[in-house]
């Protein structure tokens, strides 16, 4: 494997913006099909989770401002970014996905992975306490 380096204002993005691979997945795919409505069972299918997941992505698509409701279409969304440039920063993600996918895979989980122990360390028990 080659000592590739995500560019630091996309890995800024990831950590701040692409809260899971899922979600990522789910903007991708919506992204490759601007124009069609994603309701929460296509996009169920398409990303063989289960409607309820789905529908989280939905929600949480539109509250990031990549996504909004499809215009003359109920319960179905499409990918619309809120301002220019973060559709360029979806773009320029889009483009290192497809190529060097294992290591923005690698991002996501590392932040999780972060999250995950900053919450257990809140309840530690501590010496001072």
């Amino acid at each position: 494997m080659d000592n590739f380096s995500i560019p630091e204002d996309v890995r800024r993005f990831v950590l701040t913006s692409i809260p899971s691979v899922p979600f990522l997945e789910a903007l991708l795919l919506m992204r490759a099909n601007p124009a069609q409505g994603w309701s929460r069972d296509t996009l169920a299918r398409r990303l063989y989770v289960r409607d309820k997941v789905a529908e989280g992505l939905l929600d949480e698509l539109c509250r990031s401002g990549m996504a909004a409701p499809a215009p003359g279409m109920t319960d179905a969304y499409c990918y619309q970014p809120r301002e220019d440039a973060l559709r360029e920063r979806i773009d320029r993600l889009a483009d290192l996905y497809s190529t060097h996918l294992v290591e923005v895979t690698h991002l996501i989980h590392s932040s999780l992975d972060r999250k995950a122990q900053q919450f257990a360390d809140a309840f530690k028990w501590r010496k001072d306490s």
